[in-house]
């Protein structure tokens, strides 16, 4: 196995992971990963802000935790259509933390939001973005 190979399989499934605990499960019941401590609660980031992670939760679960496993799976697996959909998912891990941080940056100080943990998303995020990235190139070499 490669380096290349490593690269973009061992994050990727821990990624693929978390998402279905931490993601897909939140679409099914936002109580269960409030629970978790997985999921905000309204009560920190207001119910817009609750609203506005239950469409991230429902895109992961219709299509994008989907669309990566397929990715990773086929990729493991040397299929011919592994990077289309492999690429189509690292573009999406690329794109969503920094729309993620972006909201969560334009919404430092409104009324009713106290985002407890803000310091975490800023360290996680910007590695998830990278790594998807990361992937994209890896994937043309």
């Amino acid at each position: 196995m490669s380096l290349e190979f490593l690269l973009i399989q061992v994050p990727g499934w821990a990624l693929f992971i978390y998402l279905v605990i931490a993601q897909c499960s939140a679409a099914v019941s936002w109580r269960l990963g409030e629970r978790m401590g997985t999921q905000e609660t309204a009560e920190n980031v207001t119910a817009v802000g609750v609203a506005f992670w239950k469409g991230y939760a429902f895109a992961d679960l219709v299509l994008y935790t989907p669309l990566l496993g397929l990715g990773l799976f086929g990729h493991a697996s040397g299929a011919s259509w592994a990077p289309l959909a492999l690429g189509a998912a690292l573009g999406i891990t690329a794109y969503w933390p920094l729309a993620c941080l972006r909201s969560i940056s334009a919404a430092r100080g409104a009324a009713g939001w106290t985002l407890p943990k803000e310091r975490d998303y800023w360290v996680v995020l910007p590695l998830i973005a990278a790594w998807g990235l990361l992937g994209i190139v890896l994937l043309w070499l």
